[in-house]
């Protein structure tokens, strides 16, 4: 193994032993006068299109003799950067004035790679002193603008100004300017010669070091986005408080009612109660069984990665542009919960039947990550034949592979062990007869569609505006600053899937059908159809376009639709559990 693909593997375990260091120190990148500061070329791609993005030096730009790309962690590899050295020079304090950085002959196959990357809206990014910065390829004027009326035309920015701030011995800000005055017609496709340059001007701020990442923040915190976030918020909770209350105050008094005429001697009564013969068959196996303990599995792994991340932005540790952190993350916290998803499904299957967990342990080690990496697999595809920078290279596939054979599967058995090890019966309140009873007609309302459009319909009502703003931190250049609110959202999402999961399982058993395990599935998950069926209409309301772009957003947005199907599904399943639990305890007690 080389040692790249070696530093790869090495360097997500190294983040998880001192992720509470991950921060910036302030007693890093200090730099005295005339030191040169780090600064890396990233990458390039159209504005409209935030996902899909290429290398720097795709674009016929001045190149170093040899370009030397910058070692990476396995999440920014999966984040699409591509970091290597440039041209400029940037030492810490010196103002340069009109420095030339390249002299460049550029043909008509170059000319016309920059002006197809002006027409759509190309933007560059680069890194100073771990500081991201971007700027602009060129510009197009219209006919409207031009002097002799032929328009459009098109200018590629040949001067770059940069304005670094700083504090003390620190770098706290960077900005870069292309001059509109400082610019080269590429309208037409002829040979041309061009002399890029660029200034470095240096001022003093007094703002400190560990406030420096706060104006990536700041269009996330104006007024209007703050009110939207409360609305939102109040939305939620009178939507929350409201269920609530209703279905609190109807189930009691219903069940109170359903109790009094289980306990009465008065047989006609007692023939009104219709979910209370039910009890010799709600407890019965569920049908699948493998696959339902797999949902419970992998739905419990997502659930615990979930809250992981949370707790990481809520220590600082996932910020806006932490280059990589946030998918390295993923990766780590997933091969790690796999512990988890393996003690979950073999510890519910146990308690049904001793033999045969393994194959529940199984399936839940395939069931999202299968269907993930199918997709991943057909995303990479297209993904490199666009030469985008969201292709995997081979050496990280590979580390990712070993991290799962190695890491993974054997904690996935583990927990599969100690869930059979640590297995207990199944508490059924009331003895399962040996035929199963047979299920009235239902009306259209009363199956699975109608209730998975009821049961998704009102928690997707509650969520939808910071849906809105999530989808927008995701496919567009807003940055979700408030992780508070994102954590309160999904609190609430939890809330409204207990309830409506626990008064549809109510409403199914009045009416004599005991098949409820797999519908309080569907039932939790169907929010996420909500959600996929959103994004479909984020997009068509966006600007993104291209076939890249939409592969990417649709491939992405089914993964994270599936994982929120999986969470919701496995809540929802625990809460119809428990309530059945509590029912049938409380008439067994009459």
């Amino acid at each position: 193994m080389d040692r790249h693909i070696f530093s790869q593997f090495v360097v997500p375990f190294q983040l998880l032993l001192i992720v509470s260091l991950s921060l910036a120190s302030p007693n890093d990148h200090r730099y005295n006068f005339g030191d040169e500061v780090p600064l890396f070329v990233n990458k390039v791609g159209p504005l409209n299109n935030p996902s899909e993005t290429y290398q720097y030096y795709d674009l016929p730009f001045c190149q170093p003799g040899e370009l030397l790309p910058e070692k990476e962690s396995l999440g920014e590899v999966l984040n699409g950067d591509r970091l290597t050295n440039t041209l400029y020079r940037l030492k810490y304090g010196v103002d340069k004035d009109g420095v030339v950085l390249c002299h460049k002959k550029l043909n008509q196959n170059d000319v016309s790679k920059f002006r197809n990357a002006i027409i759509k809206d190309y933007y560059y990014q680069m890194y100073f002193d771990d500081l991201p910065f971007w700027g602009f390829v060129g510009k197009i004027e219209d006919e409207h603008w031009t002097l002799d009326g032929k328009g459009p035309k098109y200018f590629l920015f040949k001067h770059v100004q940069f304005d670094v701030l700083h504090n003390g011995n620190q770098v706290i800000e960077i900005h870069a300017f292309s001059d509109p005055s400082h610019v080269v017609d590429i309208t037409e496709d002829k040979d041309q010669s061009v002399t890029f340059t660029y200034n470095v001007f240096w001022n003093e701020t007094s703002t400190v070091f560990k406030n420096r990442m706060a104006r990536y923040s700041r269009a996330s915190g104006n007024p209007v986005n703050q009110q939207v976030h409360w609305f939102s918020i109040v939305n939620s909770i009178v939507i929350t408080v409201l269920l609530m209350a209703f279905f609190a105050a109807s189930m009691m008094q219903r069940l109170k009612n359903d109790l009094t005429k289980w306990s009465s001697s008065d047989e006609e009564e007692d023939k009104e109660v219709g979910w209370k013969y039910l009890h010799g068959d709600v407890f019965r196996c569920p049908s699948n069984m493998p696959l339902l303990c797999a949902v419970i599995g992998a739905g419990t792994q997502l659930l615990t990665l979930f809250f992981c991340l949370f707790v990481l932005a809520f220590l600082g540790v996932l910020y806006p542009y932490n280059r990589g952190t946030l998918f390295t993350s993923l990766v780590i916290i997933y091969t790690l919960t796999s512990a988890v998803a393996g003690y979950r499904s073999a510890a519910f299957y146990s308690q049904f039947v001793e033999t045969g967990w393994e194959r529940s342990v199984t399936f839940s080690a395939v069931l999202f990550l299968g269907p993930f990496l199918l997709t991943e697999f057909f995303l990479n595809l297209v993904a490199a034949s666009f030469g985008a920078t969201l292709a995997i290279p081979f050496g990280t596939t590979l580390v990712i592979v070993l991290v799962y054979t190695l890491i993974a599967m054997p904690l996935l058995a583990l927990g599969g062990i100690i869930g059979y090890q640590c297995r207990s019966e199944f508490q059924a309140p009331s003895a399962t007869k040996k035929c199963a009873r047979e299920i009235p007609s239902l009306a259209w309302y009363r199956k699975t569609p109608g209730q998975m459009f009821l049961a998704g319909l009102l928690p997707f009502s509650a969520i939808v505006v910071e849906l809105h703003q999530l989808y927008a931190t995701l496919w567009g250049y807003k940055i979700s600053t408030l992780p508070g609110i994102l954590f309160f959202m999904f609190i609430i999402l939890i809330m409204l899937t207990v309830i409506l999961s626990i008064s549809l399982t109510y409403i199914q058993l009045t009416v004599e059908d005991h098949e409820w395990w797999w519908r309080s599935i569907f039932r939790g998950g169907s929010t996420a159809v909500f959600m996929f069926a959103y994004s479909i209409f984020f997009y068509c309301k966006s600007n993104m376009s291209g076939v890249l772009q939409t592969t990417i957003f649709f491939v992405y947005n089914t993964c994270i639709c599936y994982a929120f199907f999986l969470m919701l599904g496995t809540i929802s399943i625990h809460a119809s559990l428990m309530f059945i639990r509590h029912i049938y305890h409380a008439v067994k007690s009459e």
